[in-house]
């Protein structure tokens, strides 16, 4: 491998993600953001589909999948996330200048300290563009009406995340961080990890330069550690250092132990693949069989059922559509012998409409059939309700 290939790789990660990270929010689909949740109307937008709150045991599916994912990963590549895609590793990364400060004078410290927060600031507001339209944040900011919640959340935000990145830093993936901890059970002894080459310990030169690259100060060549990040940063120096006498480095990527036969396809690795394919199909046959519309009816108090002159019955009920869609619905509602009023809904994409409707006719039957009919020629929904008689 070429040397400092994988630091190289690892750059890009972090950029993709803080492409990714803030890039998100700005990106519309069909007049929506492509990613988030609106508290006020309790919907989650996602890349063009609009989830209600009633749905919300899709989001569960898709927790469990993910879930499973993650443990497979785990199980697999070990603690591939913790060194390329974790938040925390890739900030603390990003803001290595404030490791350095220590050492350095008082105008370096407030100068690191300074950039700490200014970070703070933007990833706090980021996190807030999930749940409020960036868009909408900006024109508010600028007009200074935020308002005490979302100004309440972007400071107690940004105040964590500038003690978290000024003084615990790399600390928290060694002492706090619970998947650290959890990796004591998801691993076993094929698991993909950095390791020590034990078999050439001999031609170690005790230069001790992996030990300084380190970024939570550990020595891999005692053996495996539970603060380890596998950022490989011990790789790509010791690879350096043995480079020069034209021989690989004694530290790099091994599934288990170096010298033990390491294979991807085992049974905890095919268990945990099995649930995760398993779940993903259950997620795509629940998005699969997702309604565009629900139509929910409910008696209208406010209106009691009455005869008119010509001995005609007339109930009235609330018909409640929420429209789930990407487009405006025209729904036709019909039923056999009687009268609906009105007897067409006009709902528009991602609304939800309550109306009042009548239903008129001779009042002798109990049960009667309404038929909802969408002019896009969906199937139609049918839904029955009982006829009162005053």
């Amino acid at each position: 491998m070429r040397i400092r290939s994988i630091q190289s790789w690892r750059r890009l990660a972090r950029l993709l993600h803080a492409v990714i990270l803030l890039g998100l929010p700005f990106l519309k689909i069909k007049g929506q953001s492509a990613l988030r949740f609106d508290i006020s109307e309790l919907r989650l937008y996602f890349f063009g589909t609009i989830l209600w709150m009633d749905e919300f045991f899709i989001v569960l599916v898709a927790t469990l999948f993910l879930t499973f994912l993650i443990v497979f990963i785990t199980v697999v590549f070990g603690r591939i996330w913790c060194g390329w895609l974790c938040p925390q590793t890739i900030i603390s990364d990003l803001t290595g200048f404030v490791d350095k400060a220590y050492r350095k004078g008082f105008s370096y410290k407030i100068t690191s300290y300074g950039a700490t927060f200014i970070i703070s600031v933007i990833i706090g507001a980021s996190l807030i563009w999930y749940f409020v339209s960036p868009y909408e944040f900006f024109g508010r900011l600028m007009a200074w009406q935020l308002g005490k919640v979302i100004w309440g959340f972007w400071i107690v935000l940004t105040v964590i995340l500038f003690l978290n990145f000024a003084l615990i830093r790399r600390r928290f993936c060694a002492t706090v961080c619970p998947y650290a901890r959890a990796q004591s059970v998801l691993f076993d002894n094929k698991t993909l990890i950095i390791a020590f080459d034990k078999r050439r310990q001999d031609e170690c030169m005790d230069c001790r330069a992996c030990v300084q690259v380190c970024p939570v100060g550990i020595d891999i060549r005692k053996g495996a550690s539970i603060a380890c990040i596998t950022c490989a940063e011990c790789v790509d120096k010791c690879g350096e250092i043995f480079s020069r006498k034209g021989r690989k480095g004694l530290i790099n990527y091994f599934f288990g132990e170096p010298g033990t036969e390491g294979r991807i396809i085992r049974q905890n690795a095919v268990i945990t693949g099995m649930l995760t394919i398993l779940s993903f199909l259950f997620l795509i046959y629940l998005t699969g069989i997702r309604k565009g519309l629900d139509i929910t009816i409910m008696p209208d108090y406010d209106f009691k059922p009455r005869l008119t002159e010509k001995n005609e019955l007339i109930n009235s009920f609330i018909v409640s559509i929420e429209n789930r869609k990407k487009e405006d619905e025209r729904i036709v509602i019909k039923t056999i012998d009687l009268k609906v009023v009105p007897d067409t809904i006009q709902v528009k994409a991602g609304e939800l409409k309550k109306t009042r409707v009548l239903v008129i006719g001779k009042g002798d039957r109990d049960h009667v059939t309404l038929s909802f009919i969408p002019e896009t020629g969906n199937a139609q929904i049918s839904k029955e309700i009982t006829f009162i008689k005053p």
